[in-house]
């Protein structure tokens, strides 16, 4: 599989709160082109925010490798990775140095523009992402390396902490294959 390098909007005509699945948001490829997560459909997806400089980073980025490899062909895993910087500035890099960072990891699933996880500028996506799967400290993201399960149907399902590593998401991902 070749990395693919998508580049997020702020810019949502879909209401989060209304919202029922992933497949109503669209997003910006590196081009400028609009991608709708439609492209999803039928698949098994982690969305997760990550970091380049985070203290998870290496185990995260090693473990989503190893599930995208293991689990990308024979069950359609997709693996929807949003670089944030809103947790003590550990994704500084631009755009490029981003790209760098991922093509150095090895990383072949989907990488996006870095975005918002929280606040007033937070991407409709990630907003719908935390309206209807709620934290156990409230409706935020708390650190890098959140994930949300989202079935074949693009429904979120699952949501799990920064401190849950990828492998053991394996039992949970099983359940919607």
């Amino acid at each position: 599989m070749s990395l693919f390098i998508f580049r997020s909007t702020k810019e949502s005509s879909v209401d989060y709160e209304k919202a029922s699945t992933i497949y109503e948001f669209t997003v910006k490829d590196i081009n400028g082109r609009n991608v709708k997560l439609d492209r999803y459909k039928g698949h098994v997806a982690i969305i997760v925010n990550v970091a380049s400089q985070c203290g998870l980073t290496d185990t995260n980025y090693k473990q989503l490798n190893e599930l995208y490899e293991k689990y990308g062909d024979t069950k359609g895993l997709r693996i929807l990775a949003f670089p944030c910087n809103q947790f003590n500035g550990q994704e500084p890099g631009d755009f490029k140095e981003i790209i760098n960072f991922t093509r150095g990891k090895n990383v072949k699933f989907d990488v996006f523009e870095k975005i918002d996880v929280n606040g007033a500028n937070a991407h409709p996506l990630w907003k719908f992402l935390k309206h209807k799967l709620t934290g156990t400290m409230g409706d935020f993201i708390k650190w890098n390396f959140s994930k949300f399960i989202i079935d074949k149907k693009g429904v979120p399902v699952e949501r799990l902490g920064p401190n849950v590593d990828p492998l053991d998401l394996e039992p949970y991902l099983a359940k919607y294959w």
